[in-house]
């Protein structure tokens, strides 16, 4: 199995990296503009082959689609990352080309590739790729619910003081910090709601704090984090190339699921060998239902911004 990921930088190297000492795929590619890098950074990872017991073939290339020839998954990282202060959302007239020209050129080389959208802003760059590409939408899937859903649990276990391999929640909705929903109402504990455990008050805390958990991270490292998402996306492909139907959040076209149209949003789904397999339902009570319709309203705005370079 060949995954290529397109931009090398933290989250795409860290991507490359967790997809080879797990030993996902038989051969990753990365690719980057800047010459040498993603050479670079595949040669660092190769060294460690024999410390830590890897057998993925990792390689780098400048600019150079046709190595990517025949990979199974491509995933796009490419673009700019947030700096403190800077919302996902600021950053769409920068990406949206970076990520058309990606997805094109790749598609070039790999017809049949199932592409996953990390560059931000994840949703509307999903949405882009969906409609410049006319691919079928279980080829397009947007990685930002499993990484979302993983700062999720980590704050619950915070506050329960308990594993995070214990606790179970998911995040649906849009990939941005007032546009993700934490759905504390469902989260559990070992198999127990986690209302049983903590107080509203608390919960409502824990909510808050994921919703902003990327920009916390960002204020702290300067930059936007990598070691959870290039983990989230490893996670999302594994499940894709070893067809494991991992229920996992991720940004897919609806097409009247969610009460949504046209637009690609993080929702429940089952990935496995053919992409997106399915979109759960999963029965929202009246609170999570506006807060939804109320995400794809942000969402649908800044998809508004996508007409000259779909054009």
């Amino acid at each position: 199995m060949k995954v290529t990921i397109v931009g090398a930088g933290n989250v795409g190297a860290t991507c490359a990296d967790v997809i080879s000492y797990r030993g996902i795929a038989s051969e990753v590619v990365l690719l980057d503009i800047k010459e040498g890098f993603a050479e670079g950074k595949a040669m660092d990872i190769m060294q460690c082959a024999t410390t830590t017991g890897f057998n993925t073939r990792v390689s780098g290339v400048t600019n150079d689609y046709a190595k990517t020839a025949d990979s199974d998954v491509v995933v796009i990282t490419s673009g700019i990352p947030r700096k403190p202060g800077m919302t996902r959302e600021e950053l769409i007239g920068i990406n949206a080309g970076i990520v058309k020209s990606v997805a094109e050129n790749v598609l070039k080389h790999s017809p049949n590739t199932i592409i996953v959208v990390v560059s931000n802003p994840m949703d509307t760059m999903t949405y882009l790729t969906l409609k410049a590409t006319g691919l079928p939408k279980n080829r397009i899937i947007g990685m930002g619910g499993a990484l979302d859903s993983s700062r999720f649990k980590y704050y619950l276990s915070k506050v329960l003081d308990k594993p995070s391999n214990d606790v179970q929640g998911m995040v649906i909705g849009g990939h941005g910090d007032t546009t993700m929903i934490p759905l504390t109402r469902l989260a559990s504990y070992n198999g127990s709601p986690v209302s049983n455990f903590l107080s509203q008050e608390v919960l409502d805390k824990v909510a808050a704090d994921t919703m902003v958990g990327g920009a916390t991270l960002t204020g702290l490292l300067g930059t936007s984090a990598w070691y959870a998402p290039g983990a989230s996306v490893a996670y999302l492909v594994d499940s894709i190339l070893n067809d494991q139907k991992k229920m996992i959040a991720c940004s897919v076209l609806l097409e009247g699921e969610y009460g949504q149209e046209d637009i690609c949003m993080g929702v429940p789904c089952i990935i496995g060998k053919n992409g997106l397999e399915e979109i759960v339902d999963i029965k929202l009570d009246e609170k999570e239902k506006a807060l939804f319709a109320k995400s794809a309203d942000a969402v649908r705005a800044m998809n508004g911004d996508l007409k000259s370079v779909l054009a």
